[in-house]
């Protein structure tokens, strides 16, 4: 991944309802949800939703197909994936990973 298409990613994630539809694609899988289902589920409008999914699929970060009169949005996982290892190309000067998970909170 190119540092041009990785801020393009982070750009497009730096957004409350762009962050939300993402996230939501990623949970409901490769399956995807169609444009009025995710309006829903989130409360965004779909004017609004048309608008956030159109910069999250030119960021590479959703893909979209046509199921009859439907669109169906799904989370681009090489994308995704793409980004977080730029993220963490050079992590730890190249030796085995020190960085251990955060744990939740009890």
């Amino acid at each position: 991944m190119t540092s041009t298409a990785a801020i393009a990613a982070l750009a497009a994630l730096a957004q409350e309802s762009r962050l939300a539809v993402f996230r939501l694609l990623v949970q409901t899988g490769p399956e995807g949800m169609a444009a009025t289902k995710i309006a829903e589920a989130l409360g965004i409008a779909p004017s609004s939703l048309s608008f956030h999914l159109k910069e999250l699929a030119h960021a590479d970060l959703v893909t979209a197909s046509k199921a009859g009169r439907s669109i169906i949005y799904a989370a681009n996982y090489a994308g995704m994936h793409g980004l977080l290892a730029f993220l963490t190309e050079n992590c730890c000067a190249g030796a085995p990973c020190c960085v251990t998970a955060p744990t939740e909170p009890s």
